[in-house]
């Protein structure tokens, strides 16, 4: 905190394309075969299709140095979600995420899911509740902070975990985020989980309704598009308050 002239100025912490893991931070994905082979793994679920190893190519960075992972396993093809999504081998509660995305052609179709359960839409094009950064089906696409095609996005993002007591929900999972360094979302809680069994934690339980106590990992979502990743990293936290916001 820095004072000026007896007013408090919080400095916020850096997002945005490029912002660089912080101290205490783990490293997901830095551009190698050699670390998606180590902290990823195919999430089995029930239409799993793939085998490991992981098909997801390591290609060029079509816009910077170095290199990304393709999301467009042959598992995958005709947008058949959950046939070859990928997800961290380590399980989360509360965290502060970083993501950055680029979607080579129109349409390009992916997904970031908290705890393996929450979606947070990738999609080009899209500008409805089910489209491009909403928190699916739950909040409006701010799709205004979209870079677009062609370019590389960047989600920031600190989620809180849902809280139970003897067994049932009394908090709900609840994130902050923003886009492309813009804030979009604040304090936001999360309902359910949606897309069905397919999709991923808890979507099969009571309509995706029967979220439970179970931590999980970061997943990302093959549909059958080239969808680039890079520069994922995450810092976990404890989260004692129902507050997100920073």
């Amino acid at each position: 905190m820095v004072c000026l002239s007896g007013l408090s100025a919080y400095v916020k912490e850096p997002v945005g394309v490029g912002t660089k893991p912080p101290k205490g931070a783990e490293v997901l994905f830095d551009g190698s075969r050699e670390m998606l082979d180590a902290k990823w793994t195919y999430w089995e679920g029930p239409r799993l299709a793939a085998k490991l190893p992981i098909k997801w190519a390591i290609e060029k960075d079509p816009a910077g140095r170095g290199t990304v992972m393709n999301t467009n396993d042959p598992a995958a093809a005709g947008g058949k979600y959950g046939s070859a999504d990928i997800v961290t081998k380590k399980a989360f509660r509360d965290f502060r995420l970083h993501i950055e995305f680029f979607i080579t052609k129109p349409g390009g179709n992916s997904g970031v899911y908290l705890q393996n359960r929450y979606e947070i839409q990738v999609l080009d094009g899209d500008t409805t509740s089910h489209g491009m950064a909403a928190v699916i089906n739950e909040t409006p696409s701010p799709y205004f902070a979209y870079n677009g095609v062609g370019k590389w996005n960047a989600y920031d993002i600190t989620f809180r975990a849902a809280r139970f007591k003897d067994g049932k929900r009394v908090e709900k999972a609840m994130l902050t985020m923003y886009f492309n360094g813009q804030k979009v979302h604040t304090n936001q809680g999360i309902n359910q989980v949606w897309g069905g069994p397919n999709s991923g934690i808890d979507g099969g339980n009571d309509g995706g309704k029967g979220i439970t106590d179970t931590p999980g990992g970061l997943k990302l979502q093959a549909e059958g598009h080239d969808v680039l990743y890079r520069n994922i990293w995450i810092k976990e936290l404890d989260l004692k308050e129902p507050k997100t916001d920073f």
